[in-house]
């Protein structure tokens, strides 16, 4: 079988009658086992959850569905016969019951972006360039798409960002380059070698904080996979000269001849490096004289104009002019199209400022890394922290920026955690809790506390440093939820209806 496998390399190479089980049912998995019907091969789907839409689509398709009714054991129709290929969803951990018993039968696994890679050649192969990180990977990646279609490549951005890559790989129109954000979920399953390696024009790791450590088991784990990125990388191998474990990783990477390493941040750069000169952002890498001359990419102040002005946005911008300028996007298409790009809506997003106070959205900080940023620019805070940890410690955070704290509002399923470490570093922060009840609406419960102890100057940031599916659909459903219940606290207050009235809440500390 590892024959057979070897040879599909293609979309037109033998796949028909392969059995093939794909684990789970959300947009990777349906993308997995839709390709794989196209194709022609036997597919089982196997999912945690029930998704009657997606069902009924797979049934027209002549897809089987199993619903794992108990986690612990594995599916008979699984295992009789055993498949010869299982694809993986990134949800599934790799000490999940089924993909242990999956590898002790010698069940080959592959992930999605495997695939994805194996047939991307249906319509045209396009070029791809991989994004990864702990934060900034989406903002990245929506970044180098820009300026790539700036350059007129017909470019898109898929992976880890919404899209799935098989999706994009089957559109009849084809793509010049994708721009693939990937997990740490996503590069586990990534082989180095062989046939279903990828071989990317450019690869970034843009930075390494502590987070699904849960999942990897430790952090040695978790960085490991996130190197995974830079394997045979062909132009470049874009670093975060700021990052020691993005320099490791390079230096670690087993790339393809003629790939160089391309550093970046926000000081000056040396040769083969992007960074920033007196106000203006410049490469010295991909120049011929670079040991001598830069090429203005932009300025600091235009940066401003466009949103993109807090430090860890020009790093992002930088990181994706490296990728852009790798494949080919001329420094002057780089500069022309950075005015017209706009943020995600969820990071460091305003919401609303009344009574002066400023109500900020940033949602998207599902980790402490992320959070640190949004927090560094505020000097006085009303933070709105919690959710899913992910097995990190929220300590050194809070540490951190115990002094610019007002108070903290709780809320999620992992309080206790926070609550420890407010009262460990910061035992001078009023500290309000959101308790869970079916009959508590969680967002504008949060806000009415935070509005109850904001003072004009303060901003209420919600920054949650953890994921949010303990109580949201996802981090855009939780920013949306407070976006509403900033909005309409704004609306009583400037009806007069307000909390003026209302006891304030007791709060655990001074």
């Amino acid at each position: 079988m590892s024959r057979r496998l070897d040879g599909l390399t293609g979309w037109r190479a033998d796949w028909a009658g392969l059995r093939v089980a794909v684990l789970g049912l959300g947009a990777t998995g349906f993308a997995a086992a839709d390709t794989l019907a196209e194709l022609g091969c036997e597919v089982l789907v196997v999912a945690g959850g029930p998704d009657p839409d997606r069902e009924r689509i797979l049934e027209v398709l002549g897809v089987r569905f199993r619903l794992e009714e108990d986690r612990a054991a594995v599916p008979e129709e699984l295992l009789d016969p055993p498949p010869e290929l299982a694809i993986v969803s990134p949800g599934y951990r790799p000490d999940h019951p089924i993909l242990l018993e999956l590898e002790r039968r010698g069940v080959p696994i592959w992930g999605d972006i495997e695939l994805a890679w194996r047939v991307r050649d249906k319509i045209e192969a396009a070029e791809w360039i991989l994004v990864t990180g702990t934060n900034g990977k989406t903002t990245t990646t929506r970044l180098t798409g820009h300026l790539l279609r700036a350059a007129g490549l017909r470019a898109a951005e898929v992976g880890n960002i919404g899209v799935p890559v098989l999706d994009a790989v089957r559109r009849p129109e084809g793509f010049d380059a994708l721009v693939v954000e990937l997990s740490s979920y996503q590069l586990h399953r990534l082989p180095l070698t062989g046939p279903g390696a990828l071989h990317p024009v450019a690869a970034v790791c843009l930075n390494v904080a502590d987070d699904h450590l849960d999942w990897h088991g430790s952090r040695s784990a978790y960085e490991a996979a996130k190197g995974r990125v830079y394997a045979n990388a062909r132009v470049a191998a874009v670093y975060n000269r700021a990052d020691p474990a993005t320099i490791r990783m390079v230096e670690a990477a087993d790339v393809e001849e003629g790939c160089r390493a391309i550093g970046f941040d926000l000081g000056v750069p040396g040769p083969s490096e992007l960074g920033v000169i007196d106000g203006v952002v410049v490469d010295r890498a991909f120049l011929e004289d670079r040991h001598h001359r830069a090429l203005e990419l932009t300025t600091l102040p235009e940066l401003a104009a466009a949103g993109l002005d807090s430090p860890h946005l020009v790093a992002d911008v930088l990181a994706a002019a490296a990728l852009a300028r790798a494949a080919g996007v001329p420094a002057e298409a780089v500069h022309d199209a950075l005015p017209t790009f706009r943020v995600d809506p969820h990071r460091t997003e305003p919401v609303a400022t009344a009574d002066g106070v400023a109500w900020v959205d940033d949602s998207k900080a599902t980790n402490p890394h992320a959070a640190d940023a949004a927090l560094r620019s505020r000097p006085s805070v009303v933070w709105i922290v919690g959710g899913l940890l992910k097995g990190v410690d929220i300590g050194g955070l809070v540490e951190a920026h115990a002094g610019r704290l007002r108070a903290a509002v709780v809320i999620g399923a992992d309080r206790a955690p926070v609550l420890a470490a407010l009262a460990r570093h910061a035992p001078g922060v009023a500290v309000l809790e959101v308790m869970p009840g079916e009959d508590v609406d969680v967002m504008p419960e949060a806000v009415r506390l935070a509005a109850g102890v904001a003072r004009p100057g303060d901003t209420v940031l919600l920054s949650p440093a953890a994921a949010s599916m303990d109580q949201f659909a996802d981090y855009a459903d939780r920013g949306r939820r407070f976006a509403d219940a900033v909005r309409e606290h704004v609306a009583d207050r400037l009806g007069g209806a307000g909390d003026d009235d209302a006891p304030p809440a007791a709060p655990h500390g001074p």
